[in-house]
């Protein structure tokens, strides 16, 4: 799994390297000092999992994780306020973690992202299901959807990863993502997050 680290100080880069190169199955490719110089790097390396610092010269991480879409960043910041964590989904993170998470949490949490799973620090879950259950959702229209991709879309809102939903559906897993995609395009989404809040609102008429 090909990672790029995005921090301004190169010592927590070092670190952050020396956790994630400890797992056989992680290469990190590069780093990045800012979130222009982020940007730049994610077209260039196609890295599986950006690991996305908030707090940045030049662009910022919230700004950042926002122009390299549809790539899977895992934001990892020392700040945990309610703006940079909503700040950081709204502009399509997939995760969001502190850096007070010890290594093997952070290298788990870059294996999740990287499986396709939503990932996010105990410390903040809480809030986000709250805000989520409380904010109102227009609901798209979901007969645009096959049944097999309201069978995904039901298994995104019931929390299952890509691997999760192979085992639930039958399918393989290749076929699951290209099935993900599809669902996140008709919905008008970028994230498995909000597709997953569209799945919650809806209830039962997505099965």
């Amino acid at each position: 799994m090909k990672v790029l680290l995005v921090d301004d100080h190169s010592t927590v880069r070092l670190g952050i390297r020396m956790v994630l190169e400890a797992a056989e199955d992680i290469e990190v490719v590069g780093e990045a000092a800012d979130g222009a110089a982020a940007v730049r790097m994610v077209r260039a390396l196609a890295p599986d999992v950006v690991l996305m610092d908030l707090r940045m010269p030049v662009m910022d991480g919230i700004a950042a994780t926002a122009a390299v879409q549809p790539a899977t960043v895992l934001v990892l910041t020392t700040f945990d306020d309610d703006e940079y964590l909503f700040g950081a989904l709204n502009a399509g993170a997939a995760g969001f973690l502190l850096k007070t998470a010890e290594p093997d949490q952070i290298i788990a949490a870059v294996r999740a992202a990287g499986r396709g799973e939503a990932i996010l620090s105990p410390q903040v879950t809480a809030r986000v299901v709250q805000r989520a259950l409380a904010a109102p959702v227009d609901l798209p229209d979901l007969a645009v959807l096959t049944g097999r991709e309201r069978e995904v879309l039901a298994g995104i809102g019931d929390g299952l990863s890509n691997p999760q939903l192979a085992a639930r559906l039958g399918i393989g897993e290749s076929t699951v993502k290209t099935h993900v995609s599809a669902v996140l395009a008709k919905l008008g989404v970028s994230t498995r997050l909000q597709a997953a809040k569209i799945a919650y609102r809806a209830g039962g008429t997505t099965n």
